[in-house]
């Protein structure tokens, strides 16, 4: 494929975690449409190109996203190799689905550069396993940001037995939490809170699902954040001094409230 744009997952923040894919592709782009939740240093990557911030943040003044669509086109047609930069995957709620087929409707290739998504990033940054025999066979991601307003279906969620990744969730914590528990989860269902996963400012709170409200508010949880409820979610696979990265600040609540 000969792509006039690419579509590049960033990761969630740590620039060691780019592909040598992506690093290629910002190499060889004249023109770089930087999302909000990129990585500055990620742009070392792409020192010959011009950089247009089309920041698009949950509850910030966003770039509109028809006008990044038009921008995208715009670089195209005047020949420009052009590189959309998102956080995390395209295509793992980052619209990655929706800009291809535009620019494909509109005659211009295009080609998706995979990323690593946060919530794998924070779960492994913490010593967590989305899956692990014994305790979940599944996972599943989900937004609790939908387009309409919509809430997820948490009563099937709650049936599913899967590990549930929950992204974009800060300000729905106290509704994920009343309407899981409602649906038959055990309010001692383990939960991590993520903040800046993978970043040198990560925090970590662990906590359970009858206390997650409680413990994000005094945690001061704030976005990007990521939030793991499940059996794996207590799991804690590294020790201080074998950690991937510098160990996170964490916050341990009193589980004994949700017991």
């Amino acid at each position: 494929m000969n792509p006039t744009v690419w579509l590049i997952g960033a990761g969630p923040g740590d620039p060691e975690l780019l592909t040598l894919k992506a690093v290629k592709a910002l190499g060889q782009a004249d023109v770089v449409l930087v999302d909000d939740l990129v990585n500055p240093q990620v742009l070392d990557y792409c020192p010959q190109a011009r950089l247009v911030y089309v920041g698009k943040r949950g509850g910030c003044r966003s770039t509109p996203q028809q006008f990044i669509q038009r921008l995208m086109l715009r670089y195209a047609r005047q020949g420009l190799r052009v590189a959309r930069l998102k956080g995390g995957d395209p295509c793992i709620f980052g619209r990655g689905g929706e800009e291809a087929q535009w620019l494909s409707d509109h005659g211009v290739a295009c080609e998706i550069v995979n990323g690593i998504t946060a919530g794998l990033a924070a779960a492994t940054a913490c010593g967590i396993p989305l899956t692990q025999r014994g305790m979940a066979q599944g996972v599943t991601l989900i937004t609790a940001h939908s387009q309409d307003g919509t809430m997820p279906d948490w009563a099937g969620l709650a049936r599913s037995g899967t590990t549930l990744v929950v992204y974009m969730g800060v300000a729905k914590v106290q509704d994920m939490s009343s309407q899981l528990l409602a649906a038959g989860m055990a309010a001692h269902t383990p939960v991590a809170m993520i903040e800046r996963a993978s970043l040198s400012d990560q925090r970590e709170c662990r906590s359970s699902l009858g206390a997650m409200a409680d413990d994000a508010a005094a945690f001061g949880l704030r976005s990007p954040a990521v939030l793991i409820i499940g059996e794996v979610a207590a799991c804690q696979l590294y020790g201080a001094a074998d950690a991937p990265m510098p160990a996170p600040a964490r916050f341990a609540p009193d589980l004994r409230r949700s017991a």
